[in-house]
């Protein structure tokens, strides 16, 4: 009996990158359809304010112990750059009329960000197998966007702060909070970003939504899929392997 349980748990761990994979994508999709109903701040502010108040619902309920003192100040930060700079940044470029499949290959350059960084922030050792994996990555990436035609600057610039939201936070989770309880630390990271980017769409954006169908369908998928399924799931992976490693399923989005 012990023998199959491990067997099992071997075989869900090993298909977590591909569930993860497909969980990620569908985000794209269900962007595009909430940033055309409604303001993109204004639509992030309600998914991960949504998000953590389920997710910290649930933590409490089975218990699951909660980050603390200097541990809990680092989960905030991560969550800032992870979910609240990252999402914050590709959803205003979606509504600038940047293409999802331009959004994603962007993104598609997080392992090499992290690659580059991994060795000197987490002591990672990044193999030439690995390097050369990375520099067709990026190089696919390149010649991906260069072919895109209705590419703005705003846009772009938008994707490269979305890029280094989610390459930085990455790594300053598996370096500082890379061993804790990955329901808090999600529940955490969605109720850090919610007010974060409140206050901006406050700020900038009118507060209105024009296609309340649309917007609840997606924003229902962002949370639950979203939100809660892909990034319980990457914080998991985080937890278990390097974040070099990790990262490189990036590579396998589809764009």
């Amino acid at each position: 009996m012990a023998v199959e349980t491990a067997e099992v748990r071997s075989a869900a761990s090993a298909l977590v990158p591909a569930v993860f994979v497909v969980t990620w994508s569908s985000a794209f999709v269900a962007g595009v359809i909430g940033v055309a109903a409604a303001p993109p701040l204004l639509l992030t502010f309600v998914r991960f304010a949504l998000a953590g108040l389920l997710l910290a619902g649930f933590a409490l309920a089975v218990r699951a112990p909660w980050p603390r003192g200097r541990r809990l100040l680092h989960v905030v930060v991560s969550g800032a750059l992870v979910m609240a700079v990252q999402f914050g940044a590709l959803y205003s470029a979606m509504a600038l009329r940047m293409p999802a499949a331009v959004v994603a290959l962007v993104q598609g350059l997080n392992p090499v960000v992290i690659a580059l960084l991994a060795g000197r922030f987490l002591g990672e050792r990044v193999s030439r197998a690995q390097w050369l994996g990375f520099g067709l990555g990026a190089a696919g990436v390149g010649l991906a966007v260069a072919d895109r035609v209705s590419l703005t600057l705003s846009g772009l610039a938008l994707c490269v702060l979305g890029l280094l939201g989610m390459s930085l936070g990455t790594l300053y989770q598996k370096r500082f909070a890379g061993d804790l309880d990955v329901r808090t630390v999600t529940a955490t990271q969605t109720l850090t970003a919610a007010p974060l980017v409140g206050v901006v769409s406050l700020a900038t954006e009118p507060m209105r939504v024009d296609d309340w169908g649309s917007f609840s369908a997606a924003l229902a998928w962002l949370v639950l899929v979203n939100s809660i399924g892909a990034y319980l799931l990457l914080n998991t992976m985080l937890k278990r392997g390097s974040a070099s490693r990790v990262s490189t399923v990036f590579f396998l989005t589809p764009r």
